[in-house]
């Protein structure tokens, strides 16, 4: 079961105005600087709701009119690395980060890069939905080269048009979904996003010298991982593929990665959901994964999600977005 957590800026919780809004922020989604405008008579108020994806964040946050700066304090006070996928449910904003950015209508969605300086202005009453996305995850799905940092993606588009119908349906059954389950909507969550993106966006579109043959060849890496390790070479995906070794790697470093790296990251993902078994020794899932020994297997698995397997199963699997964790919160059903 997947509980919500709820926080808002009434004074009996995290106080009003400038200050409260950048605590809220800071705990549900990224540190910001912030400006409320002057209003006599008129107090500011926001709330936000987050539910776990297993390390993702999906929140829900109404505010009223206001704006931000993601500067580089804001970044260095930031826990972590993250893509985050604003979408628009109401209202109207306007966005900016790295020269990319504009005014998002209801359905539009916008990527943020944690690591990038940001801004935003909300010029109405305005409710959105947010989705945080540790840099690690996105390693599992061919999304370390990210370089759609404020890019806006149109609400009309088919494949964010999925996505968002997606995260609809999700933030309903997510508190009903069991372990097992949560894993497969956490896998289908990042499959979907980077689908958006490489859909709606020509920066990210046009990193990939051949997606057709990239997403063959993960397809056949997907297939094959519990096989004999020689079908996972660039060599053997040559064969299988009829091109040479060169345009295999080419295909691959159009992207940032290795054909070894995409195997090992998704042999640490596929380790990563047999975790949830506790009847299941650790050194047996490395085994069966393709690790010589528990200790390789250790050292990869803290090197990408930033714990150990040990750690991971008895729950630090899940990197808060803000630098206070645990002030203000409420939890919810």
């Amino acid at each position: 079961m997947t509980a919500a957590e709820y926080w808002t800026t009434d004074a009996a919780r995290s106080g009003g105005g400038t200050e409260g809004w950048a605590s809220l922020l800071a705990e549900t989604h990224l540190p910001w600087r912030v400006r409320l405008p002057e209003e006599p008579g008129r107090p500011f108020t926001a709330w936000a709701r987050r539910w776990w994806i297993d390390d993702l964040a999906l929140v829900d946050c109404e505010c009223g009119p206001c704006s931000g700066v993601r500067g580089r304090g804001e970044i260095a006070a930031t826990d972590g690395e993250f893509v985050v996928v604003l979408m628009t449910l109401a209202g109207r904003e306007s966005v900016e980060q790295g020269g990319a950015g504009g005014e998002l209508k209801p359905g539009d969605a916008v990527l943020w890069d944690s690591a990038v300086p940001a801004a935003f202005t909300v010029h109405e009453r305005l409710a959105k939905r947010s989705l945080l996305v540790p840099r690690a995850a996105l390693e599992e799905v061919g999304g370390r080269a990210w370089t759609g940092a404020g890019t806006v993606l149109d609400g009309g588009a088919p494949a964010v048009r999925l996505l968002r119908s997606y995260l609809d349906t999700l933030r309903e059954i997510l508190p009903t979904l069991g372990p097992s389950a949560v894993a497969a909507a956490r896998n289908a969550t990042l499959e979907l996003l980077v689908g958006a993106a490489r859909a709606d966006s020509a920066v990210v579109e046009g990193r990939s010298a051949a997606p057709a043959l990239r997403a063959s060849m993960e397809r056949w890496i997907d297939r094959h991982l519990l096989g004999d390790a020689a079908l996972l070479t660039p060599a053997a995906l040559a064969r299988a593929h009829g091109v040479s070794v060169r345009t295999v790697n080419r295909t691959f470093s159009a992207t940032g990665h290795t054909v070894g790296e995409v195997v090992r990251v998704r042999r640490l993902a596929r380790a990563r959901e047999d975790l949830a078994d506790p009847a299941a020794p650790i050194t047996a899932i490395a085994h069966r994964w393709g690790f010589a020994d528990g200790s390789h297997f250790s050292r990869a698995f803290r090197a990408l999600y930033g714990c150990s397997p040990s750690d991971y199963r008895g729950g630090a699997n899940r990197p808060e977005a803000g630098a206070a964790v645990q002030a203000a919160r409420s939890t919810v059903g």
